[in-house]
Formats: structure tokens, sequence, C-alpha cells
């Protein structure tokens, strides 16, 4: 029993999209500098012709897994219900897509798909055949700010009833004893300060420059779990209820709330927008606005076996700025991944 290591190549969006990798370099990029074999997908972005591949495709897909001795793990899909001119897409419509989904993901050798946040638990049923003549599970994805434990709060983001959808999937896959629906937990549910790209993103966007410039120096001034709330005493009502949301953050869920899904975790994602280097330690990194080393020692503790795959989402702040500070991905991933050896253990 073990944490594994693998990466979400949406981590590598840039890289694709200016054709400096393709899946093969990415399969090559995780076996031999981050020496580990876990793989995820974006089914759209690495399949060719999606969601029918050719069998090129496919064979190319296996060779270059089994050159690389890799893993398969997840397979992302979508739900876009708005794909229709005509009208909303349907429950129905919508388990057909997850089955387009599961069918591929086993063609590609992949045990799980993950599904958008809170996938309803009648679309889940009526694809789950599907998912179990494949042996392919769904698991649906935790993000922010979807919370793990009951929060009836919560109302009206993502589905009909946030704040309850964790805890209705766990009921369902307990009455019907099905193995085939899951998780996939998001770190971003477990923040500690806001995230560190989109504070300085923020900065950037202030009309007010005085302001911005004052905000630039506290933030080498104070804690990034501090921050927002010395702006608000600093500078009151300076700010928009929009630009306070980048300074501020709000922890959905607690490490040890995973106890209530831990066997129906399928795999978690390891959320990153912004590693830095620990101050005093070099070479060796952090994530400023996740709790890792508390989640990873409660899934240590608790012998949970399973793969945490690399989300690298730091991109789009700096989207505003030349090509020269756009962030640097591949980098960016294997800081995340000397942070995780190091907090597993290996």
């Amino acid at each position: 029993m073990a944490i594994k290591r693998g990466v979400s190549f949406y981590s590598y969006q840039q890289e694709q999209f200016f054709g400096k990798m393709d899946y093969r370099d990415m399969i090559r990029e995780v076996r031999e500098a981050l020496e580990c074999d876990g793989v995820e997908i974006i089914n759209e972005a690495t399949v060719p012709r999606y969601p029918f591949p050719t069998e090129e495709f496919l064979a190319d897909w296996h060779n270059t897994m089994a050159r690389y001795d890799m893993m398969p793990v997840c397979l992302d899909g979508f739900l876009d219900t708005l794909r229709f001119r005509d009208h909303v897409m349907t429950k129905n419509e919508a388990a057909e897509l997850v089955k387009l989904d599961l069918r591929l993901a086993a063609r590609m050798g992949f045990k799980h798909i993950r599904t958008m946040t809170a996938l309803p638990t009648d679309v889940i049923q009526r694809a789950l055949d599907t998912a179990v003549k494949l042996d392919v599970k769904i698991a649906w994805e935790i993000h922010a700010p979807i919370p793990i434990k009951p929060d009836p709060t919560i109302k009206g983001i993502f589905c009909d009833n946030p704040g309850t959808a964790v805890a209705e999937t766990v009921e369902f896959i307990e009455k019907t004893g099905t193995k085939h629906v899951g998780f996939v937990p998001d770190m971003g549910i477990f923040m500690r300060a806001p995230y560190l790209d989109g504070a300085e993103a923020a900065v950037r966007r202030l009309k007010d420059k005085e302001l911005a410039a004052n905000i630039t120096v506290l933030m080498k001034q104070v804690p990034l779990t501090e921050l927002g709330g010395e702006i608000d005493k600093r500078y009151p009502n300076r700010l928009t209820p929009a630009e306070r949301r980048s300074f501020s953050w709000k922890r959905h869920a607690d490490p040890e709330d995973l106890a209530l899904i831990l066997p129906y975790i399928c795999s978690i994602h390891g959320k990153a927008h912004d590693m830095v280097e620990i101050p005093g330690k070099p070479g060796q990194y952090e994530e400023p606005a996740m709790l890792y080393e508390e989640v990873i020692e409660f899934l240590k503790k608790n012998n949970w076996d399973g793969y945490i795959c690399t989300e690298f989402e730091g991109q789009r702040s700096k989207q505003d700025q030349g090509m020269e500070q756009l962030a640097d991905e591949v980098e960016q991933v294997r800081r995340h991944h000397e942070m995780m050896k190091r907090l597993i253990g290996e």
C-alpha cells in the first residue's frame, strides 16, 4: 500500500498548444525526469478525433506507454450541456456521453474516468451498466467550492445540492453496493492561503496603481495566509468584491474529512498554481496555498493506495504578459514532484 505519483497532461497545456510537446513527449518526461509512472489525460486534448480515435493512434498510445512502462490512471471527461443549438443536454444524453468516455478509457487502458464536479447520481445510474461491463469506474471530481462534509448552506453552485452532493453519492454507493463509482478529490479544497499567482495577477490588474504598489510591498512583509486581512485593515474599501476575492481564501475541507470517502477515492488531483522555493531550503519547494503536508500525512497514516496526479494550473494567471513571462510548466511540475517525493517519503 503506497501513495504513487503521476501527472495530468492538463499540466502541459501551453507546451502542447505551442507545439513543444505531444503525448509522447509528456510520457517520456513523466518517466525519465519525474521518475514516476502515472498518466492522466484530458480526452479532447490528447485523443485525435475524440471520441472516435483511429486504430493507428491507439496502437501508438499503447506502444509508447509500454515502452516507458507507464500506468494509465485517469481519463478526464466533460459534460458540455450547451453543445446542442436547440436544447440543453438531457440527462439521458449526458449518460451517453459518459458511456463514450468509459468505452474510450477501456480501449486506452484507464481504470476510471473523471467526470465533472457533482455529476448527478441519476446520470451515473444510467451509465453504470457500461461501467460494470467494461470494469471502468465513474469518479466525479470534488472541486472547490464543493465540500466533503455536508454543508447545506452552500447552494446553487455546479448542481442542485452542492453542499450535500458528496454525501448523496456516498449514500448511492453504499445503498447499491457498486464498486464502480467514486471520487477524484482536488487539492484545491484544502486551502490555507490565496493562490500566490492569482494575487500577483490581481495586483497587475488594479487600476489604482498606488494601491497596487502598496500591496506589492505588503506581500513581502506578511504571510500569504494573512494577506487578505491585512489589505482590508490597512486599505479598507479600496478593493471591489471581485478584486478582494483574489487576496482571500476559504477552506472547503479539512484533511480528516477524507475519512468519509477514503474507500471511494480513485485518484487525487495534485493542484498546483505556483511552486516556490522554501526559504532557507535550496532545491525544496512548496505550494503555499494548500495543505499538502497535512493531506499526504493523513493518507499515509490511513494506508491509502493510489495516485496523486499533478494538475498544474498556473498558466492563465500569467497570460496577460509577454511570452517570456509565461509559466514554465515543465519546471513547475518538476518542483511539484520534488515536494511530493519528499512528503511521501520516497
